[in-house]
C-alpha cells in the first residue's frame, strides 16, 4: 500500500471519529469501562499469582536424619539427596542449629527452655530445596521410600498439597475470568461501533457499487477502532498508575504478613499499562473489522 493511500485512510477515519463524535464518545465510554475491570483484575491476578509462586518458594523439604547414624553414614546420604533429579539444593543443619532455630522461633518462651539444650532431643537433618516447588510430593516420596538413615521427612504435607492445589485451581479461574472478560469487551465494543457503522451504511453500500474493495473500505474503519481502543485505555492506565502507586506506597503501614508482597510499581505497572493498551487497540481494531464486515456484501 503506498503511503498515501495510507494517509488518506488515517485521515478519513480520524475524520469519521470527529464527525460522528457522540457515537464515539459512547464508544470510547464502553472502551474505558471494560479495560477499567479488565486492568484491575489483572492487577490482582498477577499479585495473587506472585504472591502464591512466594508460598510455593519457600515450601523445603526438612530430612530429619536417624541417630544411630555416623558421620560416614550421614555424608552418604547427603550425596544420595545431592543426586536426586529436580532437587535445587541440599543444606546440612546440625541438631544444635536446629535447637537454636527452634528457641529463636519461640521468642520470649525460647529462653525458659534454654537449660535443657545439654539434653537436646533433636536430629541432623538436611534441607531440601526442589527447582520446582511442585516436584516436593515426588522428592518427598522418593526420600521415605528409598533412603536409609532418614528417621523422617517433614514438609507440611497436608499444607503443601493444598497450597498446589488451590493455586493451580486459582490461576486457571484466573485465566478463565480475564479471557472471559476480554471476550465481553469485544462483544460490548463491537455493538457500540455497530451502531455507528448502521448509521453509515449507505455510504458503504454506495463505495461498494463504484468500485471500492473491501479492503479500501475497512480502512478508516480500522483507524477508528484503532482510535478507539487507545483513547478508551487512557483512563485505565492514568487509574492504574494513580491506585496502584498509592496501594504500593501503603501496603507495608498495613500489611501484617511478610508473605503477602507484591509485585515491585517499577516495572509491572509500566508492563500492564502497555497490555492494557494493546488490549485498548486489539479489541477496538477488532470490533470495528467485524461490525462492517456484513456490510460489505452488497
Amino acid at each position: 500500500m503506498k503511503f498515501r493511500t495510507l494517509k488518506r485512510h488515517f485521515k478519513e477515519g480520524l475524520k469519521n471519529s470527529w464527525r460522528n463524535s457522540w457515537m464515539t464518545l459512547a464508544s470510547v465510554a464502553a472502551v474505558t469501562t471494560t479495560l477499567l475491570l479488565v486492568a484491575v483484575f489483572l492487577a490482582l491476578v498477577f499479585n495473587l499469582n506472585h504472591i502464591a509462586s512466594g508460598l510455593e518458594e519457600d515450601v523445603q523439604i526438612k530430612v530429619l536424619v536417624d541417630q544411630t547414624a555416623n558421620e560416614e553414614e550421614m555424608e552418604e546420604l547427603s550425596e544420595e539427596l545431592e543426586g536426586l533429579d529436580n532437587v535445587e539444593s541440599v543444606v546440612f543443619s546440625s541438631r544444635d542449629e536446629e535447637w537454636q532455630d527452634l528457641m529463636t522461633s519461640m521468642g520470649d518462651q525460647g529462653e525458659a527452655w534454654g537449660l535443657f539444650e545439654q539434653d537436646n532431643p533433636l536430629n541432623d537433618a538436611f534441607v531440601v530445596t526442589a527447582e520446582e516447588p511442585q516436584d516436593t510430593v515426588a522428592i518427598a516420596n522418593v526420600i521415605i521410600e528409598d533412603f536409609d538413615y532418614v528417621e523422617r521427612v517433614n514438609y507440611g504435607q497436608d499444607f503443601v498439597q493444598n497450597l498446589f492445589t488451590f493455586n493451580n485451581y486459582a490461576r486457571i479461574v484466573g485465566a478463565v475470568l480475564i479471557i472471559a472478560l476480554v471476550f465481553t469487551a469485544i462483544f460490548l465494543i463491537s455493538n457500540t461501533i455497530k451502531i455507528t457503522i448502521i448509521a453509515r451504511r449507505k455510504e458503504i453500500e454506495i463505495m461498494k457499487l463504484v468500485g471500492a474493495t473491501n479492503w479500501f473500505i475497512r480502512w478508516p474503519f480500522f483507524v477508528e477502532g484503532l482510535l478507539l481502543g487507545i483513547l478508551g485505555s487512557i483512563l485505565p492506565i492514568a487509574v492504574l498508575f494513580t491506585g496502584y502507586y498509592y496501594i504500593d506506597q501503603n501496603m507495608s503501614a498495613v500489611n501484617q504478613f511478610d508473605f503477602v508482597q507484591l509485585l515491585p510499581f517499577t516495572p509491572f505497572v509500566w508492563q500492564l499499562a502497555g497490555l492494557i493498551l494493546l488490549i485498548g487497540a486489539v479489541i477496538g481494531v477488532w470490533g470495528s473489522v467485524m461490525s462492517v464486515r456484513k456490510f460489505l456484501k452488497v
